[in-house]
């Protein structure tokens, strides 16, 4: 829709909607919901809702309300499991410090799980996913492997004990980064979700007009990661995400499998992939590091071509 307050629509591939209330205030509008990616139901609720308002943190906004979206077989698994799994993401809602004022409930064959969120930004504040320019270094701020290790568990070959380290990194709000990414000042950033990162950096460069030279080798990966690629538990998004973006990504043939299979994994509440000027990097990932919020340096941004990713490694 053409509105001169919308200010999404000229930002292409925008993580959230922006709605301009006036000169220092705008509305950043999310939503996400899917089906479980652990057993646990408490679990499950906290990663759903981590996941939920990673959009408005990766866009530097705070969070102000959410709303409950479920899909649930009240009659199959009962009222106390969905209880729990509203209870997980009421406390990740809490941890983000804005409010849970409601939301929505179906009857489903099959649990889903997710926020409405609505959050404000001064629109002089607002990081999209426009502003990455030649020579910025790219700053990835949680390992990946999620689709794999969640593969893994639905078939039963892994436990949530035995990805423990991956549960704790989709439960981790990305609110700590955000924060740092303002303090630091940084040309664009966007979340790691269902694209991957082949995907999400892909969007990322197509809305810059820049290229991206993406360093494979120092892709990081959730411990287990490379035994589930091993043995073929591919998630069936890492072969939808292949077949839509590698048209415009050059260099596969120099890569590991296990990269190539890191690269196009499908992540479930994954972390920030932040654009920031070289000058400024060391600072970013000095306070990254402080803040105790992962830091990886994978990769930097060229002239071109435009929108297209060169694989290195």
């Amino acid at each position: 829709m053409d509105h001169p307050d919308l200010l999404s629509q000229d930002i292409p591939f925008a993580d959230a909607a922006i709605y301009r209330l006036n000169d220092s205030q705008a509305l950043v509008q999310s939503l996400d919901f899917f089906t479980p990616v652990v057993d646990d139901p408490y679990t499950y609720g906290r990663i759903a809702a981590a996941n939920s308002l990673s959009d408005i943190f990766a866009m530097g906004a705070r969070p102000l309300t959410a709303m409950n979206i479920v899909a649930f077989p009240l009659c199959q698994l009962g009222a106390d499991v969905l209880l729990q799994i509203l209870q997980g993401g009421a406390e990740r809602v809490a941890q983000a410090g804005a409010l849970l004022v409601g939301g929505h409930s179906i009857e489903d064959d099959e649990p889903k799980y997710g926020l409405s969120v609505t959050g404000i930004v001064d629109p002089a504040e607002l990081v999209t996913t426009c502003g990455c320019r030649p020579g910025d270094q790219l700053i990835l701020t949680k390992p990946l492997g999620t689709g794999l290790l969640a593969t893994a568990i639905k078939g039963g070959v892994l436990s949530e004990a035995d990805i423990s380290v991956a549960i704790d990194g989709m439960i981790t709000l990305n609110q700590q980064a955000a924060t740092v990414m303002l303090e630091v000042g940084v040309s664009a950033c966007t979340d790691i979700t269902g694209f991957g990162l082949l995907g999400h950096s892909a969007e990322l460069a197509e809305a810059s007009d820049v290229g991206l030279r993406i360093d494979m080798k120092s892709l990081p990966a959730y411990p287990q990661s490379a035994e589930m690629a091993e043995i073929g538990l591919i998630p069936e998004g890492s072969y939808r995400n292949r077949d839509f973006y590698f048209p415009r990504v050059d260099g596969q043939g120099s890569c590991e499998p296990f990269s190539l299979d890191l690269f196009c994994d499908p992540q479930t509440s994954g972390g920030l992939l932040i654009a920031v000027a070289r000058n400024k990097v060391d600072f970013l990932i000095q306070r990254l590091t402080a803040a105790r919020v992962p830091a990886y340096r994978v990769g930097e941004a060229t002239a071109g071509p435009p929108g297209h990713l060169q694989l290195v490694g």
